[in-house]
């Protein structure tokens, strides 16, 4: 397979259209549309069979016109590749603004169902005619006593971005920006983009991944007190969302969001915890083999192998392309899908986001990979993983309706670990010892970050509400203190 490895974004442009204009203006028509139909119509908070024809209408909103379409979903992706732009910035702005006036236009709909009467609810769950929507409902049913009225509800909405996105997009635009002369694998000093110098600390060479992890230090040394407010900032606009709202735990609205109970979570991560000491075995058994009586930090994830010869981006895409045809000849003509479309970025470059992920938007917009390889053998690993999520992707496409599009992160990493099993099964199946020592340890290193760093995380998160609660306003010392406790922990 010929490798495209640069995103194609022009797609979601239409054609007679570049700069979105006039699609601006079908979606401003489209919820006028709505919003004229049935905002002052109260049939259909009543009557199954109107309640029916409301959300299908709202289902092709869903479908076609929601989150500003196409061109939010392409200033998201052309920000992933280029995050200090602020001809972008200045575009995702604007078209945020657009997409939360609208957003207020249509709350209506889904407050009102939500607030119905608990007679009315249970009719609409038991009617024929409602069933492909039933799990929508009960959703909506579920959330109902921790919405406000709509003039609240629209007001957070507008507050949301200044309270919470501008700062996240701020601190990601300066690391965005950084770079650093490092030792390289060549032996020679090199400038490196931040997202290439986290890349290094994964280096086998001691000296090349200490020098990363001193630049990588340096860099969020000087972010530090801006990291600092913006920590403090999030956490206070939590906190007054949280109190409207009479949650009675921050984590309550991601676990509604996410459609799990508290209490499964809560299990999860009392059962994790116990068994920090799997994570400390890993960890002390992988010194054991670096010869070393501890880790530094920074050396966690380094991989533990004597294998030099590099895995180019066309090996892996090969390989997983492979593997998948071998599971389903489906999966790998999505594979193929996506390389032949654009719909991959394969290298690290300047400004380029760190990582990386698997995007979708909108039922009929494209998913989108990006990855940041550095011909790892773990790369190959990671494409596998993305992929997984994008089959994911186009597999809900097919089957589910717009409204249910889309997989809530509870759920969304067993299509990527299982397509990634499959790869690592491959490759250790031709390798030789030593290669199939270096690909279990980066498995079980990939298990302990997935498994127990995530619940580490977790545990922190809640300090750090909890913390915030008590006492106002957290220090960047005592923001440190919590995470030093929690990745201590495990």
């Amino acid at each position: 397979m010929k490798p495209n490895t640069i995103w194609n974004l022009n797609q979601l442009k239409p054609k007679n259209d570049p700069e979105f204009k006039t699609l601006r203006q079908t979606i401003q028509q489209k919820a006028d549309e709505f919003v004229n139909k049935w905002q002052n119509n109260d049939q259909y908070l009543k009557d199954p069979k109107v309640l029916r024809q409301a959300l299908d209408d709202y289902q092709q909103w869903n479908q076609h016109y929601a989150m500003g379409s196409s061109e939010s979903y392409y200033i998201d992706l052309h920000l992933a590749l280029d995050q200090a732009n602020p001809d972008l910035k200045a575009k995702d702005n604007q078209i945020s603004d657009i997409t939360r006036k609208i957003s207020n236009q249509m709350i209506f709909f889904s407050m009102r169902i939500a607030k119905i009467d608990k007679e009315t609810q249970q009719k609409f769950l038991k009617a024929k005619q409602l069933q492909p929507y039933r799990h929508f409902l009960e959703q909506l049913f579920l959330e109902a006593k921790y919405l406000l009225s709509e003039p609240e509800e629209k007001i957070l909405n507008l507050a949301s971005k200044t309270a919470y996105g501008d700062w996240v997009h701020m601190l990601n635009s300066f690391l965005g920006k950084e770079e650093a002369k490092v030792l390289t694998e060549n032996g020679k000093k090199e400038t490196k983009s931040f997202s290439e110098i986290t890349s290094l600390l994964n280096s086998t060479n001691p000296k090349v991944r200490d020098g990363a992890a001193k630049a990588f230090n340096q860099i969020l040394g000087k972010h530090v007190d801006v990291a600092e407010n913006e920590f403090n900032a999030v956490l206070g606009y939590k906190k007054m969302s949280d109190d409207l709202r009479a949650m009675p735990r921050p984590d309550l609205a991601r676990h509604l969001g996410d459609d799990i109970e508290s209490e499964v979570v809560d299990t999860l991560i009392e059962t994790v915890a116990n068994r920090y000491d799997i994570a400390k075995r890993y960890y002390q058994f992988k010194a054991k083999l670096f010869n070393k009586k501890q880790l530094k930090y920074h050396e966690r994830n380094v991989p533990y192998s004597q294998v030099d010869k590099p895995y180019s981006y066309i090996q892996a895409l090969d390989l997983v392309h492979m593997v998948f045809s071998q599971l389903d000849p489906e999966f790998s003509q999505i594979l193929k899908d996506f390389n032949d479309q654009g719909l991959i970025d394969a290298f690290p470059k300047k400004g380029k986001a760190g990582g990386a992920f698997c995007a979708h938007f909108l039922k009929i917009h494209p998913t989108y990979i990006l990855l940041n390889h550095t011909d790892k053998l773990n790369d190959e690993l990671t494409l596998a993983h993305e992929a997984g999520h994008g089959i994911n992707n186009e597999l809900v496409r097919k089957a589910q309706p717009a409204i249910y599009y889309g997989t809530p992160t509870s759920t969304a990493e067993v299509a990527s670990t299982f397509f990634e099993d499959f790869v690592l099964q491959e490759l250790i199946k031709d390798a030789n010892q030593e290669e199939q020592l270096s690909l279990l340890m980066d498995k079980l290193n990939d298990e302990i970050s997935t498994i127990h760093r995530q619940i580490a995380f977790y545990k922190f998160e809640q300090d750090r509400h909890q913390e915030f609660r008590k006492v106002g306003y957290l220090s960047k010392e005592t923001i440190g203190q919590l995470f030093q406790k929690h990745t201590a922990s495990y």
